[in-house]
Parts: C-alpha cells; structure tokens; sequence
C-alpha cells in the first residue's frame, strides 16, 4: 500500500507541478524582461535568471525525466547517450536555480550594506557576468556525471538505459564527491543565505535607528522613500530566500540522514521510510521552481500591474480579431 501510494502522489503531483510553474515561469520571464516593473536592470538580471533556471528544472526534470522517461521507457530518451545527457541536465538545472538565488541574495547583501562596493557591483554589467560565471562552473563541476553512468543492456548493439555499479558507489572518489555535492546543493548555500541575510538584517536595523535619530521625532509620520524603497527590497529578498530554505531543507535532512546512517541502497523497497523522506525532499524541492512568481505578485505593485496586462493581452488580441471579422462581414454586406 505504501509503495502504490507514494507512486501515486508522484504520479499526480509532477504533472500538476508542470502544469502550473511552467506557465508561471514564462509570464514571469517576459514581465520582467519588459523592465516594467520598477526594478533596477540589476534586479531584473538575477530573476530572469532564476526564473530561466526554475523554467528548465521544470522541463528537465519533471516533464523530460520524471514523466517522459517515466510512462515511455522505451523510447528514444532511454539511449544511454541520451539518458546520460538528461541525468546532467537534470543536476545542472538544479544547481544554476540554487546558485542563482545565492548570487540574488549576495547582491542584495552588497546593496544595502557596502555603499562603496555598491556602485561597481550592482550594475547590470557585473550581474550578466556573474550568471555566465556560476553557469560555466557548475557545467564544469558536474561534467564527471557524464562518464559515471554505463549501459544497463545492449540490444542489437544500441545501448540503453543508465546505471551506476555498486562497487563505483561504494568507491572512495564517488563517495567523496557525494558528499561535495550534497554540500554545494543545499548546505553552502544555506549558509551564505542564512549569513547574508543576517549581515542585512543587521545592516537595516543600525541604519534604521540612525535615519529616525537624524529626522527627528517630528517627523516619524512621515513618509520616508529611501526606507520605504529598502523595505520593499528587504521583503522581496527574505521572502524568496526564506521560501528556498524551506522547501530545500527536508531534503538537505533527507540527504544527510542517508549518509551518515548509509542507507542510500532501498532495493527496491518503496515502503522505506529513507525512500519516503527522500522523495517527499524531492518534491518539495522542485516545488521551490514554482513560487517565484506568486511572491513577485505579492511583494510587487508594478509586477502585479504588468501580470494583469499580460493575462489581459490574449484576450484583447481576440476581442480585437473578432471585432476586425465582424466589421469586415458587415461591410462586406453593403
């Protein structure tokens, strides 16, 4: 009952995860590359970038692997060259969408706390440059996946599926750099979120107090626009942050549980409470690909403002259309 159960629910979830973040991501990708929304080009550099990445985790790991791969193991995905591929993929995917909300995160941290920093850091320039970066390093940091995995048969000599022997699981290198890649998933970056965040938090409380001391109390009424603009960034920051770390950390749990205990192997067994904990971490983590764009709405005006426009769009396009065929029609009748 346990093992039909949790296949269920996956079965269920992804596709309805896809179904909604896929579009999700696309609204948010255009509105943002509009540059409408109020937001320094810096800013919109990094969630471009998330949402880029949040977009092909969806594709990759959920639609390509979890459901394509899944209900047609047959088909052109399973060649072992094409599955070794999409197994890469589906890491890289994961990390630059990690990744992308650190560097978010560092540059928020540099605006609001390193005045003199902030003007040659926070610029458009230094944003593009930092995404290529974190992009060429975790496609160079995950490039062995591609010669880890071999052939699980050979039929009329085409190779098909991928498999990892356990005598090369058990093996000290691939141990090791296990254990590397767990902590540059999810435990590094935690740290420097939760780091970051604290430096700022601290930032704006020492700043707050000195603004209040230097407008006076006759003032406190009154609208200030620079902390006005700083708390809207402030909520924008902690709210994606805040949102990756909790969905990341059951799995963060899950991950070191199975290491320290040495109970990554459940032949089969998809009653294992290990089993259960890793795929709940797993869903819950790719669920973090999807939030994006509801806490851009929520935290936003503008963003609210332009999302409405997009979803208006379609619309009025056919409104437009028909209201061109019916006059047409009528004309056409004199």
């Amino acid at each position: 009952m346990g093992q039909v159960t949790i296949l269920q629910i996956k079965e269920i979830y992804y596709p309805i995860l896809a179904a909604v973040s896929i579009p999700a991501n696309l609204m948010t990708i255009v509105i943002l590359s509009r540059g409408n929304c109020g937001l320094s080009k810096c800013i919109s550099v990094y969630m471009v970038a998330m949402a880029t990445a949040d977009l092909l985790v969806m594709i990759i790991n959920i639609i390509v692997y979890f459901i394509f791969s899944y209900h047609f193991p047959l088909s052109f995905l399973s060649h072992t060259p094409v599955c070794r591929l999409i197994l890469y993929m589906t890491v890289v995917t994961l990390d630059l969408s990690v990744w992308f909300t650190v560097s978010f995160t560092f540059d928020r941290f540099v605006a609001l706390c390193c005045q003199k920093f902030k003007t040659k850091y926070c610029i458009e320039r230094t944003a593009a440059a930092v995404i290529t970066t974190v992009c060429v390093l975790t496609f160079l940091k995950n490039f062995p996946l591609l010669f880890l995995y071999a052939p699980e048969r050979i039929i009329n000599k085409v190779q098909w599926g991928c498999w990892v022997s356990e005598a090369i699981l058990s093996s000290p290198l691939i141990i090791a750099y296990s254990w590397f890649h767990g902590i540059w998933r999810v435990w590094l970056p935690f740290t420097f979120i939760a780091l970051f965040n604290s430096l700022t938090i601290r930032r704006i409380l020492v700043t707050s107090r000195a603004r209040r001391g230097l407008r006076g109390h006759s003032s406190e009424n009154q609208c200030d626009p620079e902390m006005e603009k700083r708390r809207k960034s402030i909520i924008l920051l902690f709210t994606i942050s805040g949102t990756f770390i909790l969905l990341w950390l059951t799995d963060g749990v899950s991950f070191l549980t199975n290491r320290l205990t040495n109970i990554n192997q459940y032949r089969g067994d998809r009653t294992n409470p290990a089993y259960i904990a890793t795929e709940t971490g797993a869903m819950l983590k790719f669920l973090s690909s999807c939030p994006n764009t509801c806490i851009y709405a929520a935290t936003q005006r503008k963003f609210r403002e332009e999302l409405k426009k997009l979803l208006k769009s379609p619309w009025t396009l056919i409104l437009r259309l028909f209201k061109n065929q019916r006059n047409t029609s009528i004309n056409m009748k004199f």
